[in-house]
């Protein structure tokens, strides 16, 4: 299903190159009532991912922290990187617009807010051994340990079928690689109190970055100073073979913002794929409400 629609992607790329060819990246973030352009870049990609609603949402997903705003940074150290999410609808191949991008990652140091009580340098099973867990279930046992909102956030798709985020580059920790947890939500309601209900969760997977791009961040500041533990590759981790299966390519395509040296800073390019016919919608142990967040950060 995602061979079929490669000419419609191409052409989607296309048009984004068209529309952005003169201009580079800007900080002009905005609220949910106006639309803003893609980034600039330099090629066109001809590749796409299908998002399975089968991926994992891993242990540290918490809506209630995730707030609507197209900058998620909170002074979180790290290299700049501008994320430039589009959606295809796989099943007739055009873009899918006003639909809910929910990503979130670790910071620098292996952290996610919501959950910094938590060693990122210890592995899971450890983790829940030390909290007395002994009936772990994914999704269902709420083990976060604050309300911190840092890299965490939702955006909607523009006319074009396009999400923006400013973030930093994310870290590791134990037994993983570098990575981005991202879901698509067709089915969303913004309330007059600010808060977010979302619906029909129609994807749920993982974004990755070229292994050489990675190495040259992690050589650097604050990235570098995570040393305690080693970092593994997307080659040795069990879940992108997962993501990755199938010919699929869950890689993120990164351009230097100054088309040198990624350590400046860089935009990341994807387009996925989705199935809006497949709802994988979990039960969570918490409320469903999330609170609108405009602040240029």
């Amino acid at each position: 299903m995602s061979r079929k629609c490669r000419q419609n992607v191409t052409k989607f790329h296309q048009n984004r190159w068209d529309r952005n060819i003169a201009r580079r990246w800007h900080d002009d973030y905005t609220n949910y009532t106006i639309y803003t352009e893609a980034p600039y870049y330099d090629v066109i990609p001809n590749d796409t991912w299908v998002l399975t609603p089968e991926g994992i949402s891993g242990p540290y997903v918490y809506p209630p922290s995730q707030t609507l705003r197209q900058a998620i940074t909170e002074n979180q150290p790290g290299v700049p990187l501008w994320l430039d999410i589009g959606i295809i609808n796989m099943d007739i191949c055009e873009p899918l617009s006003d639909v809910l991008v929910d990503i979130w990652h670790c910071n620098a140091t292996g952290s996610y807010s919501s959950f910094t009580g938590l060693s990122p340098n210890i592995p899971f099973p450890q983790l829940l051994q030390e909290l007395n867990i002994s009936n772990y279930q994914m999704g269902l046992t709420d083990i976060h340990t604050d309300r911190s909102t840092w890299l965490r956030g939702l955006w909607p798709t523009d006319c074009h079928g396009i999400m923006e985020v400013k973030t930093v580059f994310p870290g590791f920790y134990d037994d993983r690689t570098i990575h981005i947890h991202v879901q698509v939500h067709t089915s969303w309601e913004l309330r007059e109190n600010g808060t977010i209900v979302t619906g029909n969760t129609i994807s749920t997977g993982q974004i990755y970055f070229p292994e050489k791009v990675s190495a040259a961040i992690m050589a650097i500041e604050p990235y570098a100073s995570h040393a305690q533990i080693a970092r593994i590759t997307s080659a040795e981790d069990p879940f992108f073979s997962m993501d990755s299966a199938g010919g699929f390519d869950p890689i993120i395509h990164v351009v230097p913002v100054d088309q040198k040296n990624v350590i400046q800073g860089m935009v990341g390019y994807i387009t996925l794929s989705v199935d809006t016919t497949l709802i994988r919608n979990g039960s969570q142990p918490w409320e469903s409400g999330k609170k609108l967040d405009t602040r240029l950060i």
